[in-house]
């Protein structure tokens, strides 16, 4: 009977994964990302919150984006913060944005970051925290801000230029009040990143008017070389502040998408490093960004050459090309869906970390038929795999059946001290050999529990795997159970004819526990029991085992 049970352990079965034919190429981990826009309310919200009423229309609006990017397989929606100067949720130090009620400074009822972060999450969406860092907004905006415009509460922080204000790089004290921003964010909030865009000078910068600051500043350097630096400066503040608070929050920018000049080609005059003072592949050489996505919103060699270049610099972080999907309209250029395309498979044979699109309006209207071809099946977001070591695998791994799938479970393991608990990937194959690298083979990721059900009604030979993930997004080893061939259920259990008295049945589950303990019958029927495994025991009259069985109901 040992042996009996034995095989019939080995035979609980997992039901087929729906397999793709595109998967051979598809890359496991890839950033899918979006910038979802709300300055002038462009992607999200268009309902104003006027009353309490406005408030679920609102979150609808968001959570129907939401929907459309999960199905597209997007997995980091960017969802802008801070807008200009104002924010999008309750600020001991920003006004709320005027695009949540069409008001300044006014209460929408609701903290729509805590919401979105939540919507996300739902959907295995990470969000990371997008923040406009240095425009304050045109005079017309600042008016509207009123009292509440920084410009006028801390008008030694800005400069106005060419009809806009922005916050002035070159004053030393623009960093700490950036950075009491991002703390009260990231303290705040459960965001998986925070990402910074227009870290930079603005454009055209002839007659920008910091000559006083750099006389007084500059110590000897050059303009350009002294505006980098005060950019270098920010960032590196900025950095050190996120990974103080949580070190596995990924920090990330926008830069200009032509760092500078190439031998290959040159930049026509428009790149980050002499335009606008970004000095981003430093960044990344020097460890002050985990990701960069230039915003590469160009065609032809004013694309490809730049995307090697930035891949070729990535000096092991994430370079995720931004492409500007809304080159599709015919008023940005009209661009045929074969040019985005070419965008999306050139940045995935450079070995770029994935893409990002600009911007989600565009993305759903015009551009979803071409990324759906390309990202037809889903993707992790990559680790950070130079901030951390891999934890150890799951122990502890057992598995059941029963008519309509398998149920698995694994013992919790403990994640370090002041860090997000382990979550679990859950990968079924259909052989004896699990390959955790083919995304095909995932049936669930980010599991926040020590159990997972996997429903089918086709039952197949098929293998489980599980793996630990820590908070960087750096997976463990795999632990494995392998299931045997198929079996059948059973209605009515055959036991040997015993002639006699005082037999005795018992009936117990996998656990241990007695489902029934009654008189002894040689067809006893299995109707009503939940479906599982369990195991019977015939004794005699003093006790003793005569015999036992496994059988699946």
């Amino acid at each position: 009977m040992k042996k009996e049970f034995y095989i019939f352990l080995s035979m609980m079965l997992l039901c087929a994964v729906p397999l793709y034919a595109q998967l051979c190429n598809t890359p496991k981990y890839e950033y899918r990302a979006v910038w979802l826009t709300t300055v002038e309310n462009l992607d999200w919200p268009n309902t104003m919150v006027k009353s309490s009423s406005d408030i679920p229309k609102q979150k609808k609006e968001l959570i129907v984006l939401l929907d459309s990017l999960k199905d597209l397989n997007v997995n980091t929606v960017m969802l802008q913060t801070r807008v200009r100067g104002d924010v999008i949720y309750p600020s001991l130090i920003e006004p709320f944005s005027h695009v949540l009620t069409g008001v300044e400074g006014r209460s929408p009822g609701y903290d729509p970051l805590a919401f979105a972060i939540e919507e996300c999450h739902k959907r295995g969406m990470q969000l990371h925290a997008w923040i406009v860092t240095m425009p304050l907004g045109k005079d017309e905006h600042i008016r509207r801000q009123g009292k509440l415009a920084l410009s006028r509460k801390s008008k030694e922080l800005c400069t106005h230029y060419k009809g806009e204000w922005f916050m002035e790089p070159g004053n030393p004290a623009v960093a700490p009040y950036l950075v009491n921003l991002v703390r009260e964010i990231v303290s705040g909030y459960d965001v998986d990143g925070v990402h910074f865009d227009y870290i930079r000078y603005p454009d055209r910068t002839n007659g920008y008017p910091d000559a006083v600051l750099h006389r007084k500043y500059g110590k000897g350097r050059t303009l350009a070389a002294w505006r980098r630096d005060n950019i270098t400066a920010i960032a590196s503040a900025l950095y050190r502040c996120v990974k103080e608070l949580k070190p596995w929050v990924r920090v990330s920018c926008a830069p200009l998408g032509k760092y500078n000049n190439l031998a290959r080609y040159r930049s026509l005059g428009w790149d980050a490093y002499n335009a606008v003072y970004q000095d981003a592949q430093a960044w990344v050489r020097d460890g002050i960004m985990d990701a960069l996505f230039p915003m590469i919103y160009f065609d032809g060699n004013n694309f490809y050459p730049f995307v090697l270049d930035w891949q070729e610099n990535s000096c092991g972080r994430h370079i995720v090309p931004g492409i500007g999907i809304y080159r599709l309209m015919k008023q940005y250029g009209g661009w045929p869906q074969i040019e985005i395309e070419r965008q999306l498979n050139t940045s995935r044979s450079a070995g770029t970390a994935g893409t990002a699109m600009f911007r989600v309006e565009q993305l759903l209207a015009l551009g979803a038929p071409v990324y759906s071809r390309v990202y037809a099946a889903p993707a992790l977001v990559p680790p950070m795999d130079w901030a951390g070591n891999a934890p150890v695998s799951p122990s502890g791994l057992k598995a059941l059946r029963d008519r309509n799938g398998i149920s698995v479970e694994w013992d919790r393991m403990d994640a370090e001290d002041g860090f997000p608990a382990i979550r679990y990937n859950v990968y079924g194959a259909l052989d004896s050999v699990v390959d955790i690298d083919n995304i095909g083979n995932l049936l669930s990721s980010a599991v926040d529990t020590t159990s997972f059900r996997w429903d089918c009604s086709t039952r197949s030979v098929m293998s489980v795997a599980v793996t630990a993930v820590n908070a960087y997004g750096i997976e463990s080893e795999p632990a494995v159970v392998t299931f045997g061939a198929e079996q059948a259920f059973v209605d009515v259990v055959e036991l040997p004819e015993l002639h006699g008295w005082g037999y005795r049945v018992v009936v117990s589950d996998t656990y241990g526990r007695v489902i029934y303990n009654g008189r002894y019958s040689c067809r006893l029927s299995t109707v009503g029991l939940a479906p599982g495994y369990y195991m019977i025991k015939v004794y005699d009259r003093h006790g003793a085992l005569v015999d036992s069985k496994l059988f699946a109901r």
